[in-house]
């Protein structure tokens, strides 16, 4: 298998993203027009962070890109499966439920900001993130994607 990235659903999956970010919040996720193959290359070894989950009662995360396996010190396969609650402490997690639900009814928020913890249980704040709903090209929810590049371990 070639680089995850060039797989159809993770091309479909950043298109996705970068729609939906442009569709809430009027910004590129990359400047320029380029193919799709392309920009999921770019968005993939992007140096900022950007991650989605869907739309289930408890969302797992469905992408992540280099940056963001990074940080939480995951695989793919590690990552794709993790609920995206996991993604905070628990006693961030209802800071975490606040903030989604205000995101479900306005769209997006931007500068956002908040602890979160990896999978070895280093922690840090991230600051300064946008972080809005993801939008089907048939104007249906389809969750939600978060993207920063601001971070500090504490």
């Amino acid at each position: 298998m070639g680089a995850i990235w060039q797989t159809d659903p993770l091309v479909a999956q950043t298109q996705l993203i970068a729609r939906s970010l442009k569709h809430c919040t009027g910004r590129d996720l990359w400047p320029g027009i380029i193919p799709a193959r392309e920009l999921a290359e770019k968005i993939f070894h992007a140096p900022f962070v950007v991650v989605s989950h869907g739309t289930k009662g408890d969302p797992v995360l469905n992408y992540g890109n280099a940056a963001a396996l990074a940080l939480w010190e995951m695989t793919w396969e590690e990552l794709t499966r993790t609920p995206s609650r996991l993604t905070a402490e628990a006693p961030n997690r209802a800071e975490r439920s606040r903030l989604l639900a205000a995101v479900t009814e306005r769209g997006f928020i931007d500068d956002y900001s908040g602890v979160r913890i990896s999978k070895a249980g280093r922690r840090f704040k991230i600051s300064r993130a946008t972080v809005w709903n993801l939008i089907s090209e048939y104007s249906q929810p389809c969750g939600q994607a978060a993207m920063f590049d601001h971070w500090e371990f504490l």
